[in-house]
């Protein structure tokens, strides 16, 4: 698909509106440059977003037919640029490298609440054989919450990472073993 057939979204006509304002642009011309890419209505939320980035409008050089008259306050930009930036869409690449960050970081978390809540029964049946029996009562209470806890954030998070592995091999390398 072609730059110019491609409909943008609005954080990159933000970008090209901040762009064209640097050195001044009426409304009306950017309707007219973005038509092909975006609809009016994304044309104004793009206004709207760039605003927030340092794009004003200048009551004296109003016109009739072309409208309002933008220009970049460079000073706003240029403190805001970083935040801007971070705003921009990701490529394919960075959207599939975050989402595999964010398996493997889940499927850590809860081989680690796993562990922690069967260490946690474990410890409270070790205290009730050792006659311990209200710091065992307790601690198997706990534990069995936990695993209960620990059931239910699986099962949700098996919707959206898939199968969970056993073992520690699947959570090292990003890939669950079948």
């Amino acid at each position: 698909m072609s730059e110019i057939t491609r409909r943008l979204t609005v954080t990159e006509l933000s970008q090209r509106i901040l762009d064209m304002a640097k050195t001044g642009v009426y409304r009306e011309s950017l309707f007219e440059t973005f038509q092909p890419m975006a609809t009016k209505e994304q044309i104004r939320q793009a206004i709207r977003h760039a605003k927030q980035f340092g794009l004003h409008s200048v009551a004296q050089m109003r016109d009739t037919e072309l409208g309002t008259y933008y220009q970049v306050d460079t000073a706003k930009f240029a403190a805001l640029q970083s935040a801007f930036e971070r705003s921009l869409p990701l490529s394919e690449a960075d959207v599939f490298q975050r989402m595999t960050e964010a398996v493997i970081t889940i499927r850590l978390m809860l081989t680690i609440a796993g562990g922690g809540a069967i260490a946690l029964l474990s410890l409270g049946l070790l205290g009730l054989v050792t006659g311990n029996r209200e710091t065992g009562w307790g601690l198997v209470a706990g534990g069995v919450g936990a695993i209960a806890i620990w059931t239910i954030q699986k099962a949700l998070a098996g919707k959206f990472v898939g199968e969970v592995p056993q073992g520690n091999a699947g959570i090292v390398s990003g890939t669950t073993k079948p």
